[in-house]
């Protein structure tokens, strides 16, 4: 009877500290996130296809976190999503000329704008929009072409196969 007692105890603690742990990870998570509370700059971007791309996602240049997705709208005279991000003051030398793209973390993971930076000696600042942009890879439509791409070698391979059965046909019929 104790030693039942003396399971339950310890197996007790073993979830608590395991739901500790996993709290005190969450927030260490959550508190390495780049903010972009104090001094910034926005910039857009007009994009076809966003994907899943969320407001607060990060905006990246080489991998490190530059700024903040603020927020998404739909524009109806151009049928586009427009981007508007928002980036730190300390990363004002990014060129006018640089691209931005939605990637994806991971096969899986969260979608992010990742921005490629130009060759101009001229700069973003305030209220300046990105031209050069990629659209999202949507897993979805890969697969679809995927799959077309399948069905017509298949019904290509199909007609040949037809074609060469009707030739052999034509010359057993001259025989």
């Amino acid at each position: 009877m104790r030693s039942t007692r003396t399971v339950e105890i310890s197996t007790g603690l073993f979830v608590l500290l395991g739901f500790a742990a996993l709290f005190f990870m969450v927030t260490q998570i959550t508190n390495r996130e780049l903010s972009v509370d104090g001094a910034s700059y926005d910039v857009t971007a007009q994009f076809e296809n966003i994907g899943s791309l969320k407001p607060g996602a990060a905006v990246s240049m080489a991998g490190v976190t530059v700024g903040r997705v603020d927020s998404i709208s739909f524009d109806q005279n151009v049928y586009k999503a427009v981007v508007k991000m928002r980036i730190a003051s300390n990363y004002n030398r990014i060129p006018n000329d640089s691209d931005a793209a939605i990637m994806t973390s991971g096969l899986l993971g969260g979608q992010y704008v990742g921005i490629t930076a130009g060759g101009s000696e001229e700069f973003l600042k305030s209220g300046d929009r990105i031209t050069l942009v990629q659209d999202a890879l949507v897993l979805e439509n890969l697969i679809n072409q995927l799959v077309a791409s399948f069905m017509k070698r298949d019904n290509s391979d199909d007609a040949q196969q037809g074609a060469e059965g009707g030739q052999n046909k034509t010359e057993e019929a001259k025989q």
